[in-house]
């Protein structure tokens, strides 16, 4: 015998006792696993298709006869901008036509137009608009909360779309009276028309105001400007507007001219001067002929009567001789002329050096005077820069002033022509006839949200579910293996009944052993002799987190099947509280395991013989002590848990819930392999979790789990086994085995302890 007494590992590791090698993953949401949730509620699915039918039944024959009236209107986008006198305007008016009509589209639905529209119907008194029948009670549009109201059907009623690709707006209203709702459609068009002309000429109105206020103080600062840049003019001799054509400017002008031409007229005289000056009397003759300012016609007129004279002189003195007084007189006219002609020399030679003198004094002062110009100019140019400052301060201003009034005229003709872009293209007419939906439609749409609807419920009810069902959920839940699937037990028809014993009356395995209920016991059999290694176990303990999850069943069960071999079993009923393995075979339960441990019987005198089995035998739970949990962790169960191992090859012990009473706790540490039993459908996760738990802690070898009393035609299960068409020719298809024991009433094999 191997008892067990491994303590817990620090931190509370609730994997150090699982089964090596085992990994358990949560389980994907796969198609298939939600196909397996729809057909498992499909009850949930169906009632809510139904009751979607019913309800889109309903809908379509009550549904109210409404009338649409339509009308359309058409917002063309810069349709006066050829009136426009800013070309600029006209080209950015269409790069944004899209955003503008969407804007018009909020503005038809805009809670400022509807409560213009409900004021002037007086809509919030109107019995046709307020679907009432009969007078209704006068009501007040300033009150806000018949403002909303009123407000909200109206907006609700109304439908404003834009045609694509065009700039036409389709307006329509739905209305149980056909007038209403056409007049309602022309008021929204009108009053939506009046609105746009009166804000875009407010919005121009308002332009044109701050306009004309900016004009005002720019036409002050223009003529400020103006007679600041006049009064410059006149302090600085400009004439017009060019501040190159200047009194100072013309005079610098003329002076440079003049000192050129008196410094020219200085070296012309000098230079003749001094040339006159300094050359033989003879070659000055030559000079002084072309010379300025001499008279050639006095000069040569000397010249000639000189030479005349000469002439004459010489030929009297050849013939008369020099002292003849012809000759002498010729003579004495010859001193006159040259004394004459020397006379005449001198005076232009004087002549051309005060001419020198005159045009010296001349270019200096000239140049002086070109000087004292220079120096005005220079004092000139500083004055000019602040005039150039106020010139342009001048033009600036001018220039913005002009701008802002072709604003101010170009926005009191836009003023008109913004509000002429709207046009009626279809006036609202009362409807003929009332626009009803296709009830076939409305029967779809039932069908279909209630369709969606059960689909949702289903998913939710099975989220909200904490009952385990499928192996996956509690493999993922208790991570560990799955060591069998037990089905629900069939029951034994009572002509079959009555030729059978207690013991096959309850114990499906020994009526029915080739059902799969029999079966799965195998199968849990096999799991268990392979779940250690090295050698089976001998010390096998069924256990439960609750009450009724049928952990008795399956211990006295997987005892028959387990004795079916060579190997000797016993089966010993360790829950003295409720025991209840004597009543499945039909036995006497005076003496049994209590018995042994306070040493009234031996083993050997305690446990009874199965007659259906031969090699299993039973120790009941005997009398039921008042101290169950000291006499179960006694040293005398120790001793006979020891001796039962040296006589029998397996030993099963069916112990009591554990989150009820520590029993099979206890017990457990002694085991070599520990079931877990969990009823399909009935044990809560947390619950199994905490159970297993608190057998990790405890150090018991739990070997897996077993999943009890499942429905094998319910959508997680069908086809589990992978036979489920494959059977011993109908062998065991009799009748459901009636559950009961001879002590008492009739209990359903699967479903009690």
């Amino acid at each position: 015998m191997s008892f067990q007494n491994t303590q817990p590992s620090p931190g509370g590791d609730t994997t150090g006792n699982m089964p090596p090698g085992f990994r358990t993953d949560a389980t994907d949401n796969t198609l298939s696993e939600a196909l397996l949730t729809l057909k498992k509620r499909r009850w949930i699915v169906i009632v809510a298709v139904l009751l979607g039918l019913v309800y889109g039944i309903y809908k379509a024959k009550t549904q109210p006869k409404l009338y649409n009236a339509f009308g359309q209107i058409q917002v063309r986008s810069g349709s006066s901008n050829q009136f426009r006198l800013d070309a600029a305007a006209m080209v950015g008016g269409d790069t944004d036509t899209a955003s503008k009509m969407l804007t018009e589209i909020q503005i038809l639905k805009s809670d400022s137009l509807m409560l213009t529209v409900a004021r002037e119907m007086d809509l919030a008194n109107n019995p046709d608009f307020l679907d009432e029948k009969g007078p209704v009670a006068h009501k007040n549009l300033d009150d806000p909360t018949v403002r909303q109201a009123t407000v909200g059907r109206l907006q609700g009623n109304l439908s404003v779309v834009l045609v694509p690709k065009t700039e036409i707006i389709n307006i329509s209203y739905s209305s149980l009276n056909a007038k209403l709702a056409a007049d309602i459609v022309n008021k929204v068009i009108s009053t939506y028309i009046q609105r746009n002309y009166e804000t875009r000429f407010a919005s121009t109105q308002r332009v044109s105001k701050w306009l004309s206020s900016q004009l005002d103080d720019l036409k002050q600062e223009v003529e400020t400007s103006q007679e600041q840049m006049m009064d410059l003019q006149r302090r600085l001799g400009i004439l017009g507007f060019d501040p190159n054509h200047n009194q100072i400017s013309t005079s610098l002008e003329d002076l440079s001219k003049a000192a050129g031409s008196a410094k020219l007229a200085r070296i012309i005289a000098e230079s003749r001067y001094r040339v006159l000056n300094g050359m033989d009397p003879d070659s000055v003759e030559s000079s002084i002929d072309s010379g300025p300012g001499v008279a050639p016609r006095e000069l040569d007129q000397l010249r000639t009567q000189l030479s005349t004279a000469k002439a004459t002189y010489a030929q009297l003195e050849a013939t008369l001789g020099p002292n003849h007084p012809q000759s002498k007189s010729i003579k004495a006219q010859i001193t006159e002329l040259t004394s004459a002609v020397n006379k005449e020399q001198n005076r232009l030679l004087l002549q051309a050096k005060e001419n020198y003198v005159v045009a010296r004094a001349n270019e200096n002062q000239t140049d002086a005077a070109l000087e004292q110009q220079k120096a005005d100019a220079y004092k000139l140019r500083d004055d000019l820069i602040e005039y150039t400052l106020r010139q342009r301060e001048y033009e600036a201003n001018r220039t913005l002033y002009e701008g802002l009034l072709q604003k101010l005229r170009t926005a009191g003709v836009e003023a008109g022509l913004e509000s002429m872009e709207i046009d009626i293209v279809d006036q609202a007419l009362p409807p003929a006839s009332p626009k009803l939906r296709s009830s076939a439609k409305i029967v779809l749409v039932g069908v279909v949200f209630g369709l969606i609807g059960g689909i949702i419920i289903a998913f939710v009810m099975d989220s909200l579910d904490t009952g385990l069902r499928t192996i996956a959920e509690i493999e993922s839940v208790t991570e560990l293996p799955s060591l069998a699937v037990i089905p629900r037990a069939r029951r034994t028809s009572v002509e079959q009944g009555a030729s059978l014993s207690t013991a096959e009356k309850n114990l499906v395995v020994l009526s029915q052993s080739k059902s799969q209920f029999a079966e799965s016991f195998r199968a849990l059999r096999t799991s268990l002799l392979l779940s250690t290694a090295g050698h089976p176990p001998k010390y096998i303990l069924l256990t439960s987190a609750t009450p009724s999850e049928g952990k008795t069943t399956l211990s006295t069960n997987l005892a028959c099947i387990l004795a079916q071999g060579d190997a000797r079993v016993l089966l010993i009923d360790a829950d003295l509280r409720r025991p209840s393995v004597h009543h499945r075979f039909g036995m006497s339960g005076k003496i049994g395991l209590t018995t042994v441990l306070t040493g009234a019987a031996t083993l050997e005198s305690a446990a009874q013989k199965v007659t259906e089995v031969p090699n299993l035998d039973v120790l009941a739970a005997g009398p039921m002590p008042p101290f169950p949990t000291e006499m179960i962790s006694s040293q005398a169960m120790d001793s006979l848990l020891q001796h039962c191992g040296e006589i029998y090859t397996h030993v099963l012990i069916d112990t009591p819930p554990i989150l009820s009473v520590t029993d099979g706790v206890i017990l457990a540490r002694h085991s070599d392999a520990v079931v877990l039993v969990v009823r399909h459908g009935k044990s809560s996760k947390h619950v199994v979790r905490r159970a297993r738990d608190l057998l990790v802690r405890s150090g018991a070898p739990i070997t897996g789990i077993v999943l009890n009393a499942v429905d094998l035609n319910s959508p997680d299960y069908y086809g589990y086994y992978g036979y489920s068409g494959y059977s011993y020719a109908s062998a065991d298809s009799g009748s459901w085995e009636p559950q009961g024991g001879p002590e008492g009433k009739a209990r359903r094999t699967g479903d009690s302890e």
